[in-house]
């Protein structure tokens, strides 16, 4: 696990091994246990190390091929090196070290292209071809690691971070302000676009291709991987998908379990990291874990359930792990906001303060850390959003009901308020068209409540789940710390895409028979009834955690925001983002923010969401990391 960073002059000027050099410096949280810089004339390619697997110089980076033809910058785990490298061996490959990062080389070198369907893993890389003068960028199925770029007439750049990106002298730091408003309809970028106007970011299950011998280099991108979820021809025996359930499920925790260093999991009380806790727990004596919890004392309603410490002791207590915990109050957010805004660079999903804090504490005790990262999204975790749209005329009207549920910041009647002073900057600009556009590639020939649930759990994958993975590459290795999920496994994740949607869904007849002009309380009931996600994982997992977790309704990772907005930190958030000179309202229409804000602070609307995205952009602007 580490970070990447390039430049490639088009112009043919040569590169500076000062810039070099403070593009890797700007990630150095990324690899704390070294550095590397490869440079000729016009191409520089660099590397910082978080050594994992083989720490010695052997796997030092940038990588040369044998041949000399070859240099790769590598950021990953590929889990199944050892079964390639046994596959290129037999090709005649030799190895001299006991890296991934070599057989990922030599893998390139010998299947192209092909190899990155052989890795089995999370990884960003970038390979220079110095006899075709071809750089090659890749990122994996699902992107756990991010690559960003940026091009102009005269040069290329690349990074794991944009920060490594800015180190460019003549790089003009400016907010994409079409990218801001995609970000405040869906609260996360579904487009390969960035908030830093010019950066783009490698979308998931692609590689791209910059040849320097063409006249004019440009970045050509290609789709080699994406997610497909379908119901079966002929389905198998419920016993038969759960058996090969917990087979995979098993397999995919022992796989990531390989590492040079110590190795922990986060525990949130939660079915998913308690399960992957209990199968690591069995290959280590006393597994080191870590639960991130908060004070509940100023919280209400809902939120005043919102910390899970008590059931994470249980579990340790049952797994015998060596248990760490934090305890966050409101002071911590408003605190670690300046450089959870650095690190972040720009904000995605939901309120992510929280990882930071976990992260912290796993990085004190381990290199390495387990997370439940993937289980929602490929066994329906969230019912009650694919439910609302399991019955519809036809496609567009399929996509009209399930944009309009994504609207999670601003609704597209305010938002026009809201970006009242950049209307000329974001005119033409359709979220509709941006949102159906995720489906360019997916056929959307669509004929029963099944297919609409897969389609969902497709948008989520592409879209949701890919922002949850940037935000916890990003605040996990702020601390230097490498995040693996095992529910990302190809095997099992293949699995899950071809399981029978009625195998995640209990309910899904008597959801459909839901009379929306019955009287009564419609949505009391039709909450009752879509609270059963994920039933084939809860099968699986009652064999290995205790009943009472797996049967527990779904619960996200998040402090108890809505009640400490408008009370512990209500003047946190009217200094920041209320007051007259705050640097939103150079974007912003002031009077909407205002009205938005104050319908949270009075009760009347639950806009937890929206006031932390406005905080956070604030951060970002006063740092001057970007400017309007």
């Amino acid at each position: 696990m580490c970070g990447i960073v390039g430049q490639l002059n088009t112009d043919n000027s040569p590169v500076s091994r000062v810039v070099l050099k403070r593009m890797t410096d700007s990630i150095a949280h990324r690899g704390p246990d070294g550095e590397g810089h490869w440079i000729e004339e016009n191409v520089g390619i660099g590397h910082r190390r978080l050594a994992i697997i083989d720490p010695s110089p052997a796997g030092h980076q940038p990588m040369i091929s044998s041949d000399h033809r070859y240099i790769l910058t590598y950021n990953g785990e590929v889990y199944n090196f050892r079964e390639l490298r046994s596959e290129l061996e037999a090709q005649g490959y030799e190895f001299h070290s006991q890296t991934d990062s070599e057989v990922v080389l030599s893998a390139l070198v010998a299947w192209k292209e092909v190899a990155l369907l052989k890795f089995n893993g999370m990884f960003a890389l970038a390979l220079w071809d110095r006899k075709e003068k071809t750089l090659l960028l890749a990122r994996d199925r699902y992107g756990i690691k991010p690559l960003y770029y940026f091009q102009n007439d005269k040069t290329f750049l690349f990074g794991s971070e944009q920060k490594a990106i800015f180190e460019q002298p003549s790089f003009d730091r400016k907010i994409n302000k079409k990218a801001l408003l995609e970000y405040y309809t869906f609260q996360t970028i579904f487009t390969d676009q960035t908030l830093t106007q010019g950066v783009c970011i490698l979308p998931a299950g692609h590689f791209a291709k910059l040849n320097l011998f063409e006249k004019t280099p440009s970045l050509r991108k290609t789709s080699y991987w994406d997610p497909r979820f379908v119901e079966p021809e002929k389905p198998a025996t419920e016993e038969e998908y759960v058996e090969e359930l917990d087979r995979l499920f098993r397999q995919a925790v022992q796989k990531q379990l390989v590492s040079d260093v110590e190795l922990g999991a986060y525990l949130s009380g939660g079915m998913d990291s308690g399960s992957i806790t209990a199968i690591a727990s069995q290959s280590f004596e006393y597994l080191k874990s870590f639960t991130c919890g908060f004070d509940l004392s100023s919280a209400s309603g809902l939120e005043a359930c919102f910390d899970e410490r008590s059931t994470a002791e249980a579990l340790s207590y049952a797994f015998k792990t060596e248990h760490y915990e934090v305890v966050l109050k409101a002071g911590d957010m408003e605190r670690c906001l300046p450089t959870l805004a650095w690190h972040l660079e720009e904000p995605r999903v939901g309120q992510s303060y929280p990882n930071f804090f976990a992260a912290k504490l796993a990085s004190k005790f381990v290199k390495v850390v387990l997370s439940g990262a993937g289980g929602d999204e490929l066994f329906a975790g969230y019912p009650w959003r694919y439910f609302r749209t399991m019955v519809n005329e036809d496609f567009e009207d399929y996509i009209d009901k399930y944009y309009l549920y994504w609207q999670r910041l601003v609704s597209n009647s305010d938002l026009k308020n809201l970006f009242s002073p950049l209307e000329k900057d974001v005119d033409g600009v359709w979220t509709r068209d941006i949102f159906r556009d995720v489906f360019l590639t997916h056929d959307q020939s669509l004929d029963t409540p099944e297919d609409y649930i897969n389609h969902s759990l497709y948008f989520e994958t592409k879209t949701f789940l890919h922002g949850l993975l940037v935000v916890e590459d990003k605040l996990s290795m702020a601390h230097g710390l490498e995040n693996r999920v095992p529910f990302l496994d190809n095997d099992l994740a293949e699995f899950a895409m071809k399981c029978p949607v009625s195998l995640k869904l209990k309910n899904l007849k008597e959801v459909v028979r839901i009379n929306e002009n019955a009287t009564g309380d419609k949505q009391t009931q039709f909450f009752e009834q879509t609270q059963d996600g994920k039933q084939i994982l809860r099968e699986v997992m009652n064999r290995i955690i205790p009943r009472e977790v797996t049967d527990a309704k779904k619960q996200g990772f998040s402090g108890p925001d809505s009640s400490w907005f408008k009370g512990d930190s209500i003047e946190f958030v009217k200094r920041k983002i209320l007051q007259k000179d705050a640097k939103i309202y150079s974007l912003f229409d002031r009077k909407t923010v205002n009205d938005l804000v104050d319908e949270h602070l009075s009760g009347k609307t639950n806009r937890r969401l929206l006031i932390w995205s406005l905080l956070n952009l604030e951060a970002i602007l006063e740092s001057e990391m970007l400017g309007v």
